[in-house]
């Protein structure tokens, strides 16, 4: 039998399966993508590891990891396929979901429009008990009143309950007790406490976010034990790994336990890979978009680092955990045109996703989407799409335009070309939100463009933001699924701490001990040697009478009073950069301590690229500045560091890239393809 060298990485997105392989024993780097099965996500990627094997030459026994980056999770809170579930909480706080926060996301509006609650408010109980914010035990909590609404739980036919108790992020004590007597009386029913998934304050945050994961459960090891079942059959010696929405992976088991850190687990591939290739790329500040089938995610490297949130949000419900910072809207390649009551032309954020598909994919789509207008103006080739593997047909593309020309009274290719504009500003606003809200300017960036649809688009969205530089990575279409390739085992542990900072250097010292600890424990648990474990520290800090914090990472765990300044600097600038002001003069309050406990997986070196060689150059007419014309088309490989000039289109097996007039594409030395602008028009 083989000894596993192989590690392969998969993103399975809405539209296409995304694979990287690395050979072990030869360094090289293979990609492949396959159409996702969205009925059994599972189907699709086990498909797609068999053609790999096949193509690349290589025995499944000889797979040693398989990283796998998931949007189920996301899916299942996205369509509300989730099951019945129940709110365990503190008497008098039964109606915290569905109170929530009451904010307006359109101030105009004249009436707000309520987020519908995870968990209806008949299943929301209460149990007589309460914990101080010190962590003090108030009112105990009685045993037998948990047991008789154990008879309830079991009589609702609720298959997952949430624990949320008071304050119980400063003592977990009583939902400790509560949920080992409901785990007792309540088999084949999953119990989340908070305590476990978000041990922070904030008690709607801390709910929505422990409801989510109590719901998610019965889904996600559904998926899970379907999946470890296939693979052990299919692929034996793999160690699986999901990726979590912090860039980091887990184990099934932990994926399992907790699910809601998988709620953007594809995306934050890209981050990683992002932040990988700024420091290959000397490139320092890079916006990296990813424009797959479905949707476009926006993550922001600046100075090398890729920003960590310790809150996001799902659909309009707030997640309380450490993830990568990014912004997400519904345009991709199949987003759906379509014309409003008031005549104006929109895109999305439905799609036509993997089935049918855009209409050119021929499985019976008949809406117009971006990729049949990218179909139609020449910007994609219906012949040599996905390697010439899967033909585009540009009839059924046309029969889709018409119904929304005949709305606009336009022609199918001023329909499709005002499809492309209406697509690129969305895709240029998304952008401009990511950085404006951190105090940045689009002119001191890089685009990075990835992912299947974004290099057709990438440089018309660089010139509405007034960006210079286009950067399209080696395997820009797969680039989840390479960034997923270097991930690393990640567990995000925090300790809440309130009180002003300058106070409380004893205290942070010793909750990091504590947490050290603890982080050693997991990694020890997922069999990670003392020698590849590494942790990376960081605060929540806030000026005295805000409401909100700011996550300050940390060199190293130094709460010595030196220590404490350094921690109180970086705040000011942060602060600084985020919001053009800070207040020296205010003490700086501490709200929490974080640690993110890393375990290293050994990676192979990676071999050297090796070009392929160039198809002749062709041309077709392709629809640019001022209409249609006769435009070069080039393979990737034929692209020098003498570089060509626009318009021009580059096609590759899984993409292709668009380059207008006035701009100029060379080759890098990390295979990477530069694109610069070289007139304004």
């Amino acid at each position: 039998m083989s000894t596993p060298s192989i590690r392969i990485a998969v993103d399975i997105g809405g539209t296409f399966t995304d694979i990287e392989i690395l050979d072990g024993r030869t360094g090289e780097i293979h990609q492949m993508k396959t159409p996702s099965t969205p009925s059994d996500p599972s189907i699709g990627l086990l498909t797609g590891i068999k053609q790999a094997s096949q193509r690349f030459g290589f025995s499944l026994d000889e797979v040693q990891y398989l990283l796998h980056g998931t949007t189920i999770a996301t899916n299942a809170v996205l369509e509300r396929k989730l099951p019945l579930g129940a709110v365990v909480t503190t008497a008098g706080f039964e109606d915290v979901m569905q109170i929530g926060r009451h904010g307006r996301t359109d101030v105009y509006a004249i009436t707000a429009s309520p987020q519908p609650a995870l968990v209806k408010r008949r299943f929301c109980y209460g149990l007589k008990e309460r914990i101080g914010a010190d962590g003090r035990i108030i009112t105990a909590l009685d045993s037998a009143e948990v047991k008789a609404l154990a008879g309830q739980l079991k009589q609702a036919g609720v298959k997952s309950v949430a624990v949320c108790f008071l304050n119980a992020y400063a003592n977990p004590v009583h939902e400790q007790q509560a949920g080992t007597i409901l785990r007792d009386l309540l088999p084949g029913i999953e119990i989340s406490l908070s305590s476990d998934i978000s041990p922070e304050l904030r008690e709607y945050e801390r709910m929505s976010t422990t409801t989510l994961n109590a719901l998610l459960v019965p889904v996600v090891k559904t998926y899970t034990d379907r999946l470890a079942g296939k693979l052990k059959e299919e692929v034996p010696q793999t160690q699986v790994y999901l990726v979590q929405s912090n860039g980091g992976v887990a184990g099934l088991a932990k994926a399992g336990r907790e699910p809601a850190r998988l709620l953007l687990s594809g995306p934050s591939g890209g981050a990683a890979a992002a932040k990988r290739l700024s420091v290959a790329l000397d490139e320092p500040n890079l916006v990296a978009v990813d424009m797959g089938g479905t949707s476009f995610d926006v993550s922001v490297v600046h100075e090398g680092n890729v920003s960590m949130v310790n809150e996001g949000e799902v659909d309009g419900l707030p997640v309380r955990l450490p993830m990568i910072e990014m912004r997400t809207i519904g345009a991709g390649g199949g987003s759906i045109a379509w014309v409003d009551d008031g005549g104006r032309l929109r895109i999305g954020p439905h799609s036509a996703g993997a089935e049918p598909g855009p209409a050119c994919y021929g499985r019976g789509g008949k809406r117009l989407t971006v990729t049949d207008a990218n179909l139609l103006l020449g910007r994609l080739d219906g012949s040599s799409f996905m390697g010439g593997g899967m033909g585009l047909d540009r009839a059924a593309a046309a029969r889709a335009a018409d119904e929304v020309s005949g709305k606009l009274k336009l022609s199918a290719e001023e329909t499709a070309a005002g499809v492309i504009a209406v697509t690129n500003s969305s895709l240029a606003t998304a952008i401009r939100l990511s950085l404006f809200e951190k105090g940045m300017d689009p002119e001191d960036f890089a685009l990075l463009s990835f992912g299947g649809a974004g290099g057709v688009h990438a440089c018309e969205v660089a010139e509405e933001l007034g960006m210079n530089k286009v950067i399209f990575p080696a395997h820009a279409s797969t680039l989840s699924a390479w960034g997923i390739l270097w991930s690393d085992i990640t567990h995000d542990l925090s300790s809440t701490q309130i009180g002003l900072l300058a106070e409380l250097g004893e205290s942070l010292a010793q909750r990091a001990v504590q947490l050290a600890q603890d982080g050693d424990r997991l990694l020890a648990e997922d069999g990670v040697a003392a020698e590849n474990r590494g942790f990376e520290w960081a605060l929540d800090l806030r000026y005295q009478g805000q409401a909100f914090d700011l996550r300050v990472p940390l060199d190293e765990a130094d709460f010595s009073a030196q220590g404490i300044v350094r921690a109180t600097a970086a705040f000011h600038a942060l602060h600084r950069q985020r919001f053009s002001y800070d207040e020296p003069a205010v003490p700086v309050e501490v709200v929490a301590l974080r640690l993110s406990a890393i375990g290293r997986l050994a990676k192979p070196t990676p071999a050297p690229a090796v070009a392929g060689v160039a198809a002749a150059d062709k041309s077709r007419s392709v629809y640019g500045r001022g209409g249609f014309v006769d435009t070069r088309v080039v393979a990737r490989e034929a692209v020098s560091a003498e570089g060509i000039s626009g318009p021009a289109v580059v096609e590759e097996v899984y993409t292709a890239t668009y380059l207008p007039a006035g701009w100029t594409i060379r080759s890098h030395a990390t295979g990477a393809l530069v694109a610069e602008r070289t007139q304004r028009h």
